[in-house]
């Protein structure tokens, strides 16, 4: 296996045994009320949080352009090439 691989399992058992841990209720605070809420819902909540949005920002972004076609067509001296060259060509 490869350590990114273990460093994920790791990780994830590491998350895991935290929020089974961490089950009892406590007040929290929402913008426009107050609840009571488990601390295995916030934690896991939040880091779903976190790997969604950590996911999103790391994802590489597919740019796929190619100019060749851009300039050889408004190239009015695209042919350029001598005779000698064509025939070795063909």
């Amino acid at each position: 296996m490869r350590a990114k691989t273990l460093f994920i399992i790791a990780f994830t058992a590491l998350v895991t045994v935290f929020l089974v841990i961490n089950t009892d209720a406590v007040e929290f605070n929402f913008i426009f009320t107050t609840a009571e809420v488990s601390k295995l819902v916030v934690i896991g909540v939040c880091t779903f949080i976190g790997f969604v949005l950590g996911y999103f920002v790391a994802k590489p972004r597919t740019t796929v352009t190619t100019y060749d076609d851009r300039f050889d067509s408004n190239d009015p001296n695209k042919d350029h090439l001598s005779e000698e060259d064509r025939n070795y060509i063909s």
